[in-house]
C-alpha cells in the first residue's frame, strides 16, 4: 500500500492581516510548512500555529524563504549564498524554539516560493539551503521537487519529493510559473483525480499535454486558495478511499 504525506503552508498570516485557514487545514494535513516570518508570519502566528499542530498530531516544518515579505517571497531576488545560509539558519533556529516551546520540534525544511522554485535548478542557492540545514541539524529533511539540484548538492541530508495535485507541471516536470495562464488548478475534481494517480505512481498530464511521473512521498495542498480545507479534505478522503496510508514523512 502506498503512503503518502499531505502538507500545506501555515501560518501565512501577519498581525490583524490573517490568510487561509490554519486551523481547519490542521484538521486534514499531517505535515504543517510554517512560515517563518521572511515572507509571512510574525512570532505570535507561529507560536499558535505551532501550539495547534502539536495538539492535532500534526508534524511541523519550517518554510524558508527569500527576505521578502511585500512580495510573499514570491519574487526573484539575488542572495549571496553565505548571506541566505545565514538567513535560513536564523528562520528554522526560530520556528524551532517556538514548536519547543510548545512541546514540538521543527521536524524537515521546506524553502517557499522564489527559493523554492529557485534551489530546483541553481546549485548555488541550493547548497546554500542544504548547507543552513547542515549547520543546524543534519538530521532534518529538505523538501523539494523530483529532480531537483537539491538532491546534488545535499551532501548527506535527506531529501524528500513532492508533488502539487493543485499546479500545473511543465514537460520537464517543474512547476509552471504562477503567473502564467492554468498554473494553478483550481477544479476540485481534476486535483483529486491528479492527487490519486500520482501517489499510486501513474502519469499525469502536464501543461501540454504531455505525460510525466513523478516519484514523491508527500503531496502538497496550498492553503492560500479559496476553499483550501475542502479541496484538502477531498483529497485526502480520495486517497484513503484508494487504499493510500496517511503519514508524515518526518
Amino acid at each position: 500500500m502506498a503512503v503518502i504525506d499531505i502538507n500545506a503552508d501555515l501560518g501565512e498570516g501577519f498581525g490583524i492581516w490573517e490568510l487561509g485557514d490554519d486551523l481547519g487545514l490542521l484538521g486534514v494535513i499531517t505535515s504543517a510548512n510554517v512560515a517563518c516570518g521572511f515572507h509571512a508570519g510574525d512570532p505570535l502566528v507561529m507560536r499558535r500555529v505551532c501550539g495547534w499542530a502539536v495538539e492535532r498530531g500534526v508534524t511541523i516544518g519550517a518554510q524558508v524563504s527569500y527576505r521578502d515579505l511585500a512580495g510573499f517571497g514570491r519574487r526573484a531576488m539575488d542572495v549571496p549564498a553565505p548571506e541566505l545560509t545565514a538567513e535560513v539558519l536564523y528562520q528554522v533556529a526560530a520556528l524551532d524554539g517556538i514548536a519547543r516551546a510548545e512541546g514540538g520540534r521543527v521536524a524537515y525544511v521546506k524553502p517557499h516560493g522564489a527559493l523554492y522554485n529557485r534551489v530546483v535548478g541553481d546549485r548555488e542557492q541550493a547548497g546554500a539551503v542544504a548547507a543552513a540545514v547542515r549547520a543546524y541539524d543534519p538530521s532534518l529533511p529538505l523538501l523539494t521537487l523530483p529532480g531537483s539540484v537539491v538532491h546534488e548538492v545535499a551532501g548527506g541530508l535527506t531529501v524528500v519529493n513532492e508533488y502539487f495535485a493543485d499546479r500545473a507541471y511543465t514537460p520537464e516536470g517543474t512547476l509552471m510559473p504562477r503567473g502564467e495562464p492554468g498554473a494553478v488548478i483550481h477544479d476540485p475534481g481534476v486535483v483529486v483525480e491528479r492527487a490519486v494517480r500520482m501517489a499510486a505512481g501513474e502519469a499525469v498530464a502536464a501543461a501540454d499535454g504531455t505525460e510525466i511521473v513523478l516519484d514523491a512521498r508527500s503531496i502538497c495542498v496550498h492553503g492560500d486558495t479559496p476553499g483550501a480545507v475542502e479541496l484538502a479534505r477531498l483529497v485526502r478522503e480520495a486517497l484513503t478511499g484508494a487504499g493510500v496510508g496517511l503519514e508524515s514523512f518526518a
